[in-house]
């Protein structure tokens, strides 16, 4: 068995028992609901707030900014509601799942089947090439290699990386490594896109032209996103802006 075939093998036989799939309007007309989601540390003997009391509401199919400075809280926000860290106050029902309920194996699978996330830095596993980064999860989540590599092939070119699809992250521009990352978290087609400034880390001409496929293939998907940035210009293309200040939502 190939590192590949391996990697697809170990996520699963992890998958069973899963939850969230099938996510629609109709199961509370939001894909993603916070209340009172409040997250505090402790540091050097004080009490730092990093969320207090964050209400949000995501609708099915609708893209929001989430525009806030460094240090707004944004990246620690976007972790509550991606299920990938606890401690926090509040609720957070997430396509058509109450988080509190959820053990560790339920958040994994709902992260799994109805989440997909976008990070400022890629993140490709540098040895398998383009299609094989987007085709990975799609094993994980139980789709045939044939189907897995129709749908990466498709998303990859619909990106512009038809002529791209055997190359290593190694070999891709900044760009191409994003348009990638991309695809890969539109794969197993998520009800919700989380995304962490994916623009952050490129220049401006490539952040708006990544930006702007990103938005495409989002709303062409059904898709809702949840996009962080600190970026005002990028920002106003979003369906929806809400700000984030010294962890209070405005």
């Amino acid at each position: 068995m190939s590192e590949f075939e391996g990697k697809a093998e170990n996520g699963r036989h992890e998958r069973s028992g899963a939850i969230g799939r099938g996510f629609a309007a109709s199961d509370g007309d939001a894909v993603l609901q916070t209340a009172g989601l409040a997250r505090s540390f402790t540091q050097g003997g004080e009490t730092i707030h990093v969320l207090r009391g964050v209400d949000l509401r995501v609708a099915p199919g609708e893209i929001v900014a989430l525009l806030g400075p460094s240090g707004s809280g944004k990246s620690t926000l976007l972790q509550a509601v991606g299920l990938l860290e606890g401690g926090f106050e509040g609720s957070i029902r997430i396509a058509g799942a109450e988080a509190a309920k959820l053990d560790a194996h339920g958040r994994t699978i709902v992260r799994r089947d109805s989440l997909g996330f976008v990070y400022q830095f890629h993140h490709l596993l540098p040895d398998f090439n383009a299609t094989e980064n987007v085709v990975l999860p799609q094993l994980v989540h139980g789709a045939t290699r044939a189907a897995a590599d129709a749908r990466a092939t498709d998303l990859l070119t619909h990106l512009g990386l038809g002529h791209r699809l055997t190359h290593r992250p190694s070999q891709l521009s900044g760009g191409e490594q994003q348009r990638v990352a991309v695809a890969r978290a539109l794969a197993n087609r998520p009800a919700l896109v989380l995304a962490d400034e994916p623009t952050g880390n490129l220049d401006e001409h490539t952040a708006d032209v990544v930006l702007a496929e990103f938005l495409r293939l989002v709303r062409g998907e059904g898709s809702a996103a949840l996009v962080a940035t600190h970026n005002e210009r990028l920002a106003a293309k979003m369906d929806r802006v809400v700000r984030l200040h010294e962890g209070v939502l405005a």
